[in-house]
């Protein structure tokens, strides 16, 4: 018997939460279509091109959502069981309220960790192929920048023409091996730039070791310099700003690839940010399930749904906040980014602790 009511609860969850990842799926489909429209409406695409590009995206967004999807699950299935009688049932056989909490609570976490393991890569892959799609018809950006496996690579539109810049790794303020297109406004080329290092610490980068190449009418010139200076509107600060959304990497790459990910130029605040981030992801969901439990453990009496609707939308919107502002906290220095991904969960999980000795009374 205790096996069978133990499989009841899990399915019940699990099919619960995932009724509420398909509503919270059509929402984002719909909403997200109408800008992914709004976006293709000058180009010529079929219209299968923003449907597709909606439905990879939204898994992505279905994630950081996730935290909140646990808890809505949690409130509506321990809702349910409480006002069909089934919670009473629960505990003839032996379910106290922490009993049937720390199940579903410990399957929260373990579910966390299977979504990095195994559900992680193949979104981060979606938002990878939906940028680089993207990316190809996006032909009225002014400014592009780009940090991947081969370096850096920088575009700019300037007030004559278009620059092109790449280097081969970016540590620090420093760029290695450069190679700089001036283009005009036709994209032909106008000069070459090489140069083994530049300073971009400020706007104008000093370059060292500089070979110049010019096309004029047909004719190549070429020259060498030991410095050189080039302006552009960004520098290591505005670079490094640029790559604070890590949804295109998985939680598989963070870990396995993670020096190779600084030495590319990738700010290793971020990405510690970022790691923290992830790997709060499962206990959050731990903390989300008790938030859950507390507000509908505290009785066996039946109650208006749309209470419980109120103040689990009141909830949400006061953690959603809360972790917001953590995460505040951390970009202007106040505490350090890896620790602002584990403040909602720390405080969280003082109050929830409180709440589950109160229900486990009952």
């Amino acid at each position: 018997m205790s096996k069978i009511l133990f499989k009841y609860l899990l399915s019940g969850f699990f099919k619960t939460v995932f009724i509420v990842i398909l509503i919270f799926y059509c929402f984002g489909l719909i909403l997200n279509l109408f800008e992914e429209i709004e976006f293709f409406k000058n180009l010529n695409v079929s219209m299968l091109t923003p449907i597709t590009l909606t439905a990879l995206f939204i898994p992505s967004l279905i994630l950081k959502m996730l935290p909140f999807i646990i808890f809505i699950s949690g409130l509506w299935f321990l809702l349910n069981l409480r006002n069909s009688k089934d919670m009473l049932s629960l505990k003839v056989f032996g379910y106290s309220n922490f009993k049937i909490f720390f199940i579903l609570a410990v399957a929260s976490f373990m579910f966390g960790w299977l979504v990095l393991f195994t559900i992680n890569p193949f979104t981060s892959t979606m938002v990878k192929y939906y940028e680089q799609t993207k990316s190809k018809y996006s032909k009225d950006i002014d400014h592009l920048v780009s940090i991947n496996k081969n370096g850096l690579w920088t575009k700019e539109n300037l007030n004559n023409g278009h620059r092109i810049i790449s280097a081969n790794a970016i540590k620090g303020n420093i760029l290695i091996k450069l190679t700089i297109f001036d283009l005009d406004k036709d994209y032909n080329v106008l000069q070459k730039i090489y140069s083994e290092t530049a300073d971009i610490s400020k706007n104008k980068w000093e370059l060292k070791e500089v070979q110049i190449i010019k096309f004029n009418n047909g004719m190549v010139e070429q020259s060498k310099k030991d410095n050189y200076s080039i302006f552009s509107q960004y520098d290591q600060k505005k670079i490094n700003s640029l790559f604070r959304n890590f949804d295109t990497m998985s939680f598989l790459e963070l870990v396995l690839n993670y020096q190779d990910l600084q030495n590319k130029g990738y700010n290793k605040a971020y990405l510690d940010q970022n790691l923290n981030a992830m790997l709060a992801l499962p206990f959050f969901l731990f903390m989300m399930t008790a938030l859950a439990s507390i507000l509908t453990m505290n009785t066996l009496k039946q109650s208006n749904n749309f209470t419980f609707i109120v103040v689990g939308l009141i909830a949400c919107v006061a953690v959603y906040y809360f972790k917001d502002l953590s995460l505040a906290l951390g970009k202007t220095d106040r505490v350090s980014l890896s620790l602002a991904a584990w403040i909602p969960v720390a405080v969280i999980g003082l109050f929830s602790s409180i709440g589950i000795l109160q229900i486990n009374e009952k």
